[in-house]
């Protein structure tokens, strides 16, 4: 097990290095160079001038990316230039709703799409299949925008049953330490704000997890199609064993596999792939925030969540790999 983490750390290294190398020069072959970008209309040649001596773009090329990788070694992503105020700082406050919104998604998209594509695969070729690979095929090709506005409209505006945007209630008065609504709720007995925190999840969660869902169902239905006409299954069932045990044991424990490295990379594009969802919903994580900076030109912020969603990857990487060994002893022998 130490063995894979290392060997897996060890990887990230030079993953990280080529990642900064890459970001680094395109900043600086940005039309006219970084500062121009970063004026726009406003680009002077004084004020070009300006720029380059304050964020040191006049300076030779490698001493520039030395200092680049100085500062985020030291947790320096830069400062926004929308808001002022430092990019992991900003990072840091958003990032609660984003995770809070991402685990909703992911319940959603597992709690239905492992048992959904088992049973399509147990019941092959018929009603339940058919059924589960045609609304597979609509959750993968219908885009989230217009899945969150269809779910805002009905359930928001058309019945009232849940509330259309936000993240809580204004006029609730409830107090926030760790920026997670819904467990500040908890913490602090105050289930009224728990309770509405969660309501605030439930539609931009479903929107969001609607894509992972469909590619779970269709990777599980394969998974279990093909682990279940496999030697040691028909073994298994040669001499006797229950089968109850056959299905836990043999067949859903190692079509698993496929299905956790999924699961691992659905996460990973849940987490930044919620731009158009928090936009829809006016939810203030980190997705909208990206919006924003992506319009206002906000680089700093741009570079910031790229090496956040690289690190990300890599962590949710790393714990896929640990569930391998623990799902498959053969992983830890090798």
């Amino acid at each position: 097990m130490l063995r894979v983490i290392g060997k897996r750390i060890a990887l990230l290294i030079p993953t990280l290095f080529g990642l900064s190398v890459l970001l680094f020069l395109w900043v600086r072959s940005l039309p006219g160079g970084p500062a121009t970008a970063l004026l726009g209309e406003k680009a002077t040649p004084e004020a070009v001038a300006r720029v380059n001596e304050l964020y040191g773009f006049d300076r030779p090329l490698l001493t520039q990316y030395f200092t680049y990788i100085g500062k985020l070694l030291q947790g320096d992503f830069g400062v926004s230039i929308n808001t002022g105020r430092p990019v992991l700082e900003e990072f840091a406050t958003r990032f609660p709703a984003t995770v809070e919104l991402t685990i909703v998604a992911l319940i959603f998209a597992i709690g239905i799409g492992v048992p959904l594509g088992y049973a399509a695969a147990r019941h092959y070729g018929r009603f339940v299949d058919h059924s589960s690979v045609v609304l597979s095929l609509i959750g993968i090709t219908v885009p989230v925008f217009f899945l969150a506005f269809i779910f805002k409209y009905l359930f928001a505006i058309q019945w009232s049953i849940l509330p259309p945007d936000g993240r809580q209630n204004p006029r609730i008065n409830a107090t926030h330490f760790t920026d997670f609504y819904v467990l500040d709720g908890l913490l602090t007995g105050e289930w009224d704000a728990a309770w509405d925190a969660f309501l605030h999840l439930i539609l931009p969660g479903l929107a969001l997890g609607t894509i992972p869902l469909a590619i779970i169902v269709r990777i599980t239905r394969a998974s279990v199609l093909e682990t279940q006409n496999a030697d040691y299954v028909r073994t298994a069932r040669a001499k006797g064993l229950m089968e109850r045990t056959i299905r836990g044991r043999f067949i859903l424990r190692n079509a698993m596999l496929p299905v956790v490295t999924t699961i691992g990379l659905q996460l990973g594009l849940l987490i930044s792939g919620a731009v158009l969802t928090e936009t829809v919903f006016a939810f203030n994580g980190i997705g909208r925030f990206l919006r924003d900076a992506i319009f206002g030109l906000d680089y700093p912020v741009l570079q910031g969540f790229i090496i956040f969603i690289a690190i990300l990857y890599a962590i949710i990487n790393l714990l896929v790999d640990i569930s391998y060994s623990i799902i498959d002893p053969r992983v830890r022998v090798q």
